[in-house]
């Protein structure tokens, strides 16, 4: 009902200022409206233009509130700029992260491939010790058959010398039996 009331006074006279007890009226319906949850109208589409007379208190609130204005809007402007100077920092933050992550991952990386190379020459290393030990081991292997041989033909040599001397001392005592002599030294004891 308050609606179509509003309607009806819109359409009587849209520009011309509506009387005092018209615009209580109306200020009264717009705030049944509000109360009873329906949407505000829209304020651009205003009734009437009021025209107060500024009064000494009246132009206190308005430059209070030009001041008030002046103040909320150097906070958000200082709300704004605080903004971006974190975003700079969660920025450079970020960055001075993702460098050290790469200079770390270098690291690691050079530390790896230096571990890799060096196992590889350790290996390479025992491989040539190991090659060296076989051939150390042959080696000695060779001495020890060639010392062996050695002491057999020695052996061979001693057994041949003693046969040769067994043969001559038989010979010998055959000789002097045939003959009947002495033999001029005895065995060294007498």
């Amino acid at each position: 009902m308050a609606e179509e009331q509003l309607k009806k006074v819109e359409a009587e006279s849209p520009a011309l200022p509506a009387p005092a007890a018209h615009k209580n009226d109306v200020a009264e319906e717009k705030a049944v409206v509000t109360q009873a949850g329906e949407e505000k109208p829209d304020e651009s589409k205003a009734l009437a233009v009021v025209e107060k007379t500024p009064d000494s208190a009246e132009k206190k609130k308005i430059s209070g509130g030009s001041h008030d204005r002046d103040v909320a809007l150097a906070e958000v402007e200082k709300g704004k700029r605080m903004s971006f100077i974190k975003a700079w920092e969660d920025s450079e933050k970020t960055k001075a992260e993702n460098k050290a992550q790469k200079k770390l991952s270098t690291v690691t990386a050079w530390e790896n491939s230096k571990k890799a190379s060096l196992e590889s020459k350790l290996k390479k290393i025992e491989e040539q010790l190991e090659r060296k030990k076989a051939e150390y081991a042959e080696k000695m292997k060779n001495k020890v058959a060639f010392v062996h041989k050695e002491a057999e033909e020695k052996r061979a040599m001693v057994e041949a010398k003693r046969g040769e001397e067994l043969l001559k001392a038989e010979e010998m005592a055959a000789k002097y039996r045939a003959t009947g002599t002495t033999p001029k030294k005895l065995l060294g004891c007498f």
